[in-house]
Order: C-alpha cells, then structure tokens, then sequence
C-alpha cells in the first residue's frame, strides 16, 4: 500500500515537473525567442507592415480598404459576410470570397453591374472605358475579400478620372502609378500589382502641391 502511494507520488511530481518545464519552454521562451527575431531581422512585418501618413498609421499594406472617394483610385470589390460600423475604414466583420462558381446566375450579375458601374465611373470627357477593358479584379472579390492589391490595368483606366478630379495632367497620374506598381515576387511568382493604399497617400501627397 506504501509502495502504491509512493509511487503514485512519484509520478505526479515527475508530472508536474515535466509540465512546469515544457510550459517554461514552450509558453515563455520560445515565443519570447520567436518574437525577439522577429522584431530584430523583419521588424516591419513583424509589426503589421503599417503605412504611416502625416505621422499616423493609416492603415496595413496587407489590408485592403474600401470608402475611397472617386477622387481617389478604388480598391477591388470587398465581399464579407458582415459590416462593422465602428471602424468605418474596414467595414467587414469577416473576410471571405462570393464563393459561387464561374457560371452562377447571381455570380454574372454580380459581374455584369460591377462592370457597368466600373465603366461609369471611369469614363470622363475625351475618354470612355469600353467594357473589354474591364479586367477581372475590378469586378470580383479576392479569396479574403481584403485584397491590398489591384492589378496595373485597373489603375490604367482609372487614369483619366483620377486625373480630371484632382486637376493632374493623365501624365502625371500615369507617372505615379508606374512609379508604385511591383513586379512578380522574385521576378516570377504571382502578378505585377499595385498597393492602393500606398498609390492614394502618393496621390494626396501630389495634389498638396497643386
């Protein structure tokens, strides 16, 4: 009976110091060593990769967001599963895709007004965008619905717009977004794209000057 309680005690303190250690490891010093590198050699990513403006963060170059007036250029379509009215810059309460196949009825309605919309918004005088020009991240949701990024030819025909309501020369525009656009990641991963974010801070930055 002894023997019994014995090592039954045995085997719970082996236990509980087996738990106080791997807690001690696993709970304090490795996080604490992870987050330490992590600040050390990728401090801006390790941060949220915030975008600063006028001394204030703004926003995340991660996060897309949405509520750009038409002077400014617009994001891809956000498609959630619920609005937040709090912080008003992100109104998503959660991200995620349409999810409907490429041949649902309600997916090509969708489409079609988005593209529509799209079209009008970005014809002006002396420039009309015909709907062939319509690429597909300026009519659809990315798998996030947050996307940051919009491809170089939805800035393209969002140009002249652009232009005409700042009081820019089309130049002007065009130089800026050149001057923002990224090429594929290593020179052949993914897309070349454009950060809005950073493209509308430049942007306002530009018409200060006017």
């Amino acid at each position: 009976m002894n023997n019994s309680v014995a090592n039954t005690g045995r085997l719970l303190g082996a236990g509980l110091r087996a738990l106080l250690v791997l807690t001690l490891l696993t709970g304090v010093i490795y996080p604490l060593a992870v987050t330490g590198v992590a600040q050390a050699l990728f401090n801006d990513k390790a941060n949220g990769s915030e975008i600063k403006a006028d001394g204030k963060v703004v926003g995340s170059s991660l996060i897309g967001q949405q509520d750009y007036s038409l002077d400014y250029f617009q994001p891809r379509p956000a498609n959630g599963l619920g609005e937040n009215s709090v912080n008003t810059q992100y109104k998503l309460i959660l991200s995620g895709a349409t999810n409907r196949s490429g041949d649902n009825p309600e997916l090509i309605k969708w489409v079609k007004e988005a593209q529509a919309k799209v079209v009008m918004e970005n014809s002006v005088a002396g420039y009309t965008v015909k709907p062939s020009q319509v690429p597909a991240d300026a009519v659809t949701s990315s798998g996030s619905g947050l996307d940051p990024d919009i491809s170089p030819q939805y800035a393209d025909i969002q140009f002249h717009r652009v232009a005409e309501r700042n009081d820019l020369t089309v130049s002007q525009v065009r130089k800026l977004v050149d001057e923002h656009t990224e090429g594929r990641t290593l020179g052949f991963i993914g897309e070349p794209r454009v950060n809005v974010l950073e493209l509308n801070i430049a942007l306002k930055e530009l018409t200060k000057g006017n």
